[in-house]
């Protein structure tokens, strides 16, 4: 496998208790599953800082905006580290994992129900990195490739109740909660600020408004931001024709998905696609 041979195992898996214990510019080149047994962890995330505790998970995409790692005396964890280009191409279900990605990329930080749970965590730790380690199985890329993708789908199954209890939880919050919300699970078909107004029952204006005052940001400059993310994300899939795209999101025609992918990227989305070959 061509990551191997350049000097990256696809699969580490280690017990940590600070940050030297982690391989050399893991940030770089891994994607981070971190399970938390004791103590705690703190750490800047996208200019937040955030903190894990015994019995949490936490789960860093490569080349986070991270920093400022700083563990307690007690700290104790499991990680397994899963080469970044490996994990993207065996995602099992593209829809789901766009929902994975914008929900990780805003809550790195994720609670687990009970022990099962976690029992549950560091079986598919173990089973993803016994079958990278049992390299005498006569299948062993395919074999390794379908573990991988079960353990995606194992760790979407375990996170699906946090994702169900942060949505009840942001439906009952602020406006501007519920607004941020509304957004992950609709951007894909819905680009105008009116849609989101009118699911909350105010006007476009004030939206824009209460969005300004809690971020800075407009509402309109966040749903763009949103819909970018999830354009970028389908493009990067090439199973996924433009057109297919272009339906899927509800665009017009494809022209039209065209001069918007153009206005957004700079690019179009067939050049957006030549500059990743």
């Amino acid at each position: 496998m061509d990551t191997e041979k350049a000097g990256f195992p696809l699969i580490i898996m280690l017990q940590l208790s600070s940050e030297k214990d982690f391989p050399k510019d893991f940030q770089a080149n891994y994607h981070t599953h971190l399970l938390c047994h004791r103590g705690s962890l703190t750490f800047v995330f996208n200019d937040t800082k955030m903190k894990c505790s015994g019995g949490e998970f936490v789960f860093w995409f490569a080349n986070s905006k991270l920093s400022d790692l700083k563990f307690s005396k007690t700290f104790k964890a499991t990680v397994l580290l899963v080469e970044n280009q490996f994990l993207k191409d065996n995602v099992p279900d593209q829809n789901w994992s766009i929902d994975a990605i914008l929900h990780s990329r805003q809550y790195p930080v994720k609670q687990l129900n009970d022990k099962n749970d976690r029992k549950r965590v560091l079986s598919n730790f173990h089973l993803l990195h016994n079958k990278f380690e049992n390299k005498e199985h006569r299948f062993y890329e395919e074999s390794l490739k379908l573990q991988t993708r079960l353990f995606i789908l194992e760790m979407w199954h375990t996170f699906a109740n946090e994702y169900e209890r942060r949505k009840r939880s942001l439906e009952t919050g602020t406006f501007y909660e519920r607004f941020m919300h509304l957004i992950q699970e609709h951007c894909i078909k819905e680009r105008e600020v009116q849609f989101y107004a009118d699911k909350l029952h105010i006007t476009a204006k004030y939206l824009n408004y209460i969005s300004k005052q809690n971020s800075g940001i407009t509402a309109s400059e966040w749903i763009q931001r949103y819909t970018k993310e999830r354009i970028v994300l389908l493009l990067q899939n090439e199973n996924i024709t433009i057109s297919e795209i272009a339906d899927e999101m509800e665009f017009s025609s494809r022209s039209f998905f065209t001069r918007y992918v153009k206005k957004i990227l700079g690019v179009t989305p067939r050049e957006y696609r030549n500059r990743l070959r």
